[in-house]
């Protein structure tokens, strides 16, 4: 797992990186662009309005919701990375946090109509993830929307077959989200839905019921 000196030394070679990953299909990053996609197509159902996103890297997808009259606002741990957002974003909330400290306090008495998080969530172990969730919904607006998009799997038996099948690169250090485990979990006080989008990615949905 990178840490935020990582991410730093990453932030300018990482959405070529991406690009690589994604256009040979490959784990961990095939279907990027298309959950990326899916996260703005879901947003832009709702013209404009207040967005929060959780780590937010270089601002590949916030810098699309930026340039059409979202309000934004994001944090992310790499120094670097948002030094390359804010460049695009100049008038966006960019926080230097690391989420798994929980949230900021800037964001406390804020509210949001979505609040998005794109491969990032990986990085929290499935009890955080749970504990994190319900702290973000506490800052959604009535109808408001969590929209997770990242390396996952529907099950557990599609998790380990892909663990199998790429052996020699994959990340024992990240904790891939498997949707019907968290989805069991938050099913009592959420409504959730899972959407696949490659073999190694989805995008997780969920607001209040």
């Amino acid at each position: 797992m990178l840490d935020n000196k990582g991410f730093d030394l990453w932030a300018n070679g990482y959405d070529k990186s991406v690009n690589t990953s994604e256009g040979n299909n490959e784990y961990p990053f095939a279907g990027y662009k298309d959950v990326l996609n899916y996260i703005y197509n879901q947003v832009k159902k709702q013209n404009g309005g207040n967005v929060l996103d959780i780590g937010f890297g270089t601002g590949i997808l916030t810098t699309q919701l930026y340039n059409s009259g979202y309000n934004i606002t994001g944090i992310d741990f790499s120094s670097n990375m948002i030094d390359i957002a804010r460049q695009k974003m100049p008038n966006a909330m960019l926080i230097k946090w690391d989420f798994s400290l929980g949230l900021p306090n800037e964001l406390k008495n804020n509210s949001y109509d979505y609040i998005i998080s794109t491969y990032a969530i990986h990085h929290l172990t499935d009890k955080e993830k749970i504990n994190f969730i319900k702290l973000l919904s506490d800052l959604l607006n009535t109808k408001g929307k969590i929209l997770i998009g990242d390396i996952s799997f529907e099950t557990r038996n599609e998790l380990e077959k892909s663990k199998e099948k790429n052996k020699e690169s994959w990340d024992n250090e990240e904790i891939y989200l498997v949707a019907d485990e968290i989805i069991e979990k938050l099913n009592n006080e959420y409504s959730c839905m899972y959407i696949k989008i490659s073999h190694c990615a989805g995008a997780l949905i969920i607001e209040g019921k």
